[in-house]
């Protein structure tokens, strides 16, 4: 892939993961991992152009659950927009449901034996529209969803912060009544100190632990410069999820993690879990000593997802 080509496709994926969530104490277990999901992002081109024979390839890989991304039929209108506007450079347009129901959606996932335990969504529909939500959480059997990324004008500020955990509070009681977890999943912001506090810290010690949930991306914990294990263990049961991608060579942003940009600059490190840097096998450790009971393998638009994403599942049936 040449590079102008490269630079493209990943900006647009950035964007992507941001319209996916924007508008994005338990008992321990020690067991091994017997049920390793995969955010579908990592294949979306493939669901796209054959949905029943990408989830069956999944099945047959070993993958027991699926972690889905928006928008969806019901999504706010500027997701919508959003959407429609990145998916030309990104070379694929389906999302959500891939032009199924959710009825028929979930039928295709029980034929393969897969079940939809979480996914992401813009913040705009879960304030908006949650009894669209809920409706489809439900036909699904889902028991997380939530947003991937906070968008920009909304953490510019240690009040921002502040804000939206309030706001994350209210959405997680709202998604209470309606049968489901609200989940945030932290991108490459705010790890580093604003005016010496950590953002990401002030949304865990803010949020009600009954209503709010945590899905840590430990390739982006580790590019913003924290240890994954350290937060696992500082905040057992508050992270119920992890997405699992590998680096090639442990890199941290040079700035604060907060901008696109600088997750571009990075997205070349991204590799197969096991083939990388980084230590999976303490991460996964510990995540199941702090009650984390789902691990979702993401390589976003991972070039070979077939050679890839079975690489992945078989290195974690390992540890």
């Amino acid at each position: 892939m040449k590079r102008r080509q490269f630079i493209q496709n990943t900006a647009m994926a950035s964007s992507a993961t941001m319209l996916m969530g924007l508008g994005a104490c338990a008992t321990p277990s020690y067991k091994s991992l017997d049920s390793i999901g995969i955010q579908l992002f990592s294949l979306p081109k493939m669901l796209e152009q054959d949905l029943a024979g990408s989830l069956a390839m999944l099945h047959q890989m070993g993958y027991k659950e699926v972690e889905i991304y928006g928008p969806y039929p019901f999504s706010s209108a500027s997701a919508q927009e959003r959407w429609k506007q990145i998916t030309p450079s990104l070379g694929f347009s389906g999302s959500g449901f891939y032009g199924k129901t959710a009825k028929e959606f979930k039928a295709l996932l029980d034929e393969y034996r897969l079940k939809a335990t979480s996914g992401h969504i813009d913040i705009v529909t879960l304030e908006t529209k949650m009894p669209a939500v809920g409706e489809s959480v439900r036909t699904l059997g889902m028991d997380y969803l939530g947003i991937s990324a906070i968008p920009d004008e909304l953490r510019q500020t240690l009040d921002d912060y502040k804000r939206i955990a309030e706001r994350f509070n209210t959405i997680g009681e709202n998604a209470k009544k309606e049968g489901f977890k609200f989940l945030y999943h932290n991108h490459g912001y705010g790890i580093h100190e604003m005016e010496g506090q950590i953002p990401l810290q002030i949304i865990l010690n803010n949020t009600d632990p009954d209503l709010v949930f945590f899905e840590m991306d430990i390739y982006w914990t580790i590019a913003g410069g924290a240890d994954p294990v350290e937060y696992l263990k500082n905040y057992p049961g508050r992270y119920v999820s992890l997405h699992l991608k590998d680096m090639k060579e442990i890199t941290h942003f040079k700035g604060d993690g907060g901008s696109a940009d600088q997750w571009i600059e990075l997205w070349p490190q991204m590799t197969t879990v096991g083939d990388g840097a980084m230590n999976i096998k303490a991460i996964v450790e510990q995540a199941k000593k702090s009650g984390v009971k789902h691990f979702f393998v993401e390589q976003d638009l991972v070039d070979n997802p077939r050679l890839a994403l079975k690489k992945s599942i078989d290195y974690l049936r390992t540890i």
